[in-house]
């Protein structure tokens, strides 16, 4: 079965019981990896208990077809369900799990975890299609959506957030939900959880400041700004700290469609100021003339055909054998100095 954008939390908090087989995939490893552990956490309490629940990579199972009809058919020593997990899934899958589709347990769950799979992966279609699998998807969040997160976090733990430091924090961790949440964790620990406070700017560049110390500012603004030199000096230094490609490109991709937004607007006849408007959440305070800057210098073409390119990269990327780091500084680089 394939899900709408709409049912997957409540897939995630509930998993349908007529899916014996579910796929959850996509380049939010972070997310990939909560989703997983909560569709999982549905049937056995502990992830790893070694009597109800199984971890296996998709080499295993290659070398030992057999090996997932007989974990999925075992009965656990203990009662009650067992959980099968298959790490690294891939489309190599999809002929053995077709076959498992056809008989499958009736109470045993078969959980896949994969990274991106493209919509002609036979894998995911495999799970999209059949009525007893469902594909998960897991894209990368755009601010708005890790601004919803940050907020939910920060009132559990009794706390809320001033916009201006929720709209900061959200323009600095998008891209990975574990390290969203690895630094609202952090800032809960810091404001001291159940007092309620409130995070105000100064708290959360206090607390966050090393995830937003400017690495991936100077390389949006620096890249949409003609700034060469500082654009590629970010996209080295964010290489150095290990910040997943992804991030980069999501990051920049974020920064263009938002521009394209405002222009979108500014064509349709708003003023400037109401276009900006539009946009959620807002621009940071700090650098509203900086975005101003940059819609100066980008028409509404040139932002459509940077976000073009910078899709047509990520693709690329995604190639084997594609030599990623050299592809996205020269990327970087071109588009530090277009003009559109």
């Amino acid at each position: 079965m394939k899900l709408s954008y709409r049912d997957i939390e409540s897939f995630v908090r509930a998993p349908n019981p007529a899916a014996r087989v579910v796929l959850v995939y996509g380049p939010d490893n972070g997310l990939m990896k909560e989703r997983a552990a909560a569709i999982g956490g549905s049937v056995v309490a502990d992830l790893n208990d070694p009597f109800n629940a199984v971890v296996l990579s998709a080499d295993q199972l290659l070398a030992d077809p057999a090996r997932l009809a007989d974990e999925a058919g075992a009965m656990s020593l203990m009662g009650g369900a067992r959980l099968i997990r298959i790490e690294d899934g891939a489309d190599k899958l999809a002929p053995l799990l077709k076959a498992y589709l056809a008989v499958p347990s009736a109470h045993n769950l078969v959980l896949i975890e994969a990274g991106e799979l493209g919509p002609k992966s036979s894998l995911r279609k495999l799970c999209e299609s059949a009525k007893n699998a469902a594909a998960v998807p897991c894209y990368v969040e755009d601010a708005r959506g890790v601004a919803a997160l940050i907020r939910d976090m920060l009132r559990e733990a009794g706390l809320s957030g001033e916009p201006d430091a929720v709209t900061w924090l959200s323009s600095v961790l998008t891209g990975d939900r574990a390290r969203v949440r690895a630094e609202i964790e952090k800032l809960i620990v810091y404001m001291g959880p159940g007092k309620g406070g409130t995070v105000r700017m100064e708290d959360a560049r206090a607390c966050c400041g090393a995830a937003g110390d400017g690495s991936l500012d100077d390389l949006v603004y620096g890249t949409a700004g003609g700034q060469s030199a500082q654009a590629i000096e970010a996209y080295a230094r964010l290489m150095e700290e290990g910040v997943p490609m992804i991030v980069m490109l999501r990051s920049l991709q974020n920064h263009f469609r938002r521009l394209h937004q405002v222009r979108s607007a500014m064509a349709a006849g708003d003023s400037l100021e109401s276009a900006m408007k539009t946009l959620s959440p807002p621009v940071f305070f700090k650098q509203e003339a900086l975005f101003k800057a940059h819609l100066q210098r980008w028409s509404l073409a040139g932002a459509q055909r940077t976000l073009a390119r910078l899709a047509e990269i990520e693709a690329q990327c995604k190639q084997t054998g594609t030599p990623v780091e050299t592809l996205c500084g020269q990327a970087v680089l071109g588009l530090s100095r277009m003009k559109g």
